[in-house]
């Protein structure tokens, strides 16, 4: 967070200025969730959306986080501001648990109840099996699913490695190991971008579309969403390597690193989920 050498108050609650990075991110979700539904779609324009989607976040997120690493390097930030900034990033953990919560609710509902009810409505669909995976009633398309112990099996191995991998940063971090924190930070990066490479690539050669029924659109919503996330930490990480690299972080001042960290951990957790019941079962 802060310099050693810069004073710090702890009598004073920072305000921030008003600031644009708040419309600049709102632009940039819009951008890259409009790119990634054209990319799904299979039309030609979506993968230059996406990138450009993608641009406008990394500018968002270099800028904001660039500003608010210069505030806290001139100790503007108290003991009161971090504890704030440690709830905030709860809070906000939460709410993503609560978003994943909402989707995988869906996936639940879908498969358990309504696919079994509907598998005996022959008078309305005829023909119809109320099995998963299923495009729905009235579709008459066969789903064949990504298998689970292709790319989602490797992309499992390097997400629990890149949770290795930036937790041995943060042990090197509170030592004082500042090759290690480094290091660790670099591979957990790189094996942030192998993941998303090989689920592009996923994508790419999937059988079917987010258009193909219930099961498409839950496929694509479940694992896009979350490939977002493993793109937004991403990004996150290569901002604390730089600032790492800049020795901005002491083994008893470091929250930005603590809360990336935690984020990525929750990523970790959810493609746990995702890999045993959207692709294994």
């Amino acid at each position: 967070m802060q310099s050693p050498t810069q004073t710090h108050h702890t009598d004073v609650y920072y305000v921030p200025s008003s600031s644009i990075w708040p419309i600049v991110g709102s632009i940039a979700l819009l951008t890259l969730a409009a790119g990634f539904v054209l990319y799904l779609g299979k039309v030609a324009a979506g993968p230059y959306v996406m990138g450009a989607g993608v641009a406008i976040l990394a500018t968002m997120l270099f800028g904001w986080f660039s500003t608010v690493i210069k505030e806290s390097l001139a100790g503007k930030y108290s003991d009161q501001v971090d504890t704030s900034f440690r709830w905030g990033m709860a809070w906000f953990i939460f709410s993503e648990v609560a978003f994943f919560s909402g989707l995988f609710g869906a996936l639940f509902y879908v498969r358990l109840i309504t696919l079994p009810s509907l598998g005996h409505a022959d008078l309305v669909w005829p023909n119809f099996e109320g099995v998963w995976p299923s495009a729905g009633p009235g579709l008459n398309k066969t789903i064949t699913p990504v298998g689970a112990w292709g790319i989602p099996a490797l992309n499992t191995l390097i997400l629990l490695s890149s949770g290795a991998t930036v937790t041995w940063a943060h042990w090197g971090l509170q030592k004082g190991r500042q090759a290690q924190l480094k290091l660790g930070l670099a591979l957990t990066v790189l094996l942030g971008a192998l993941f998303l490479g090989l689920q592009i690539h996923e994508y790419a050669e999937a059988a079917f579309s987010i258009r193909d029924g219930i099961f498409g659109a839950l496929f694509y919503m479940l694992t896009g969403f979350h490939g977002f996330h493993v793109l937004l930490g991403t990004v996150m990480l290569t901002i604390i390597l730089l600032r790492a690299m800049a020795g901005h972080f002491t083994p008893d001042r470091h929250f930005a690193f603590e809360a990336v960290a935690w984020y990525w951990h929750f990523v970790d957790v959810v493609w746990l989920l995702l890999f045993v019941f959207v692709y294994w079962i």
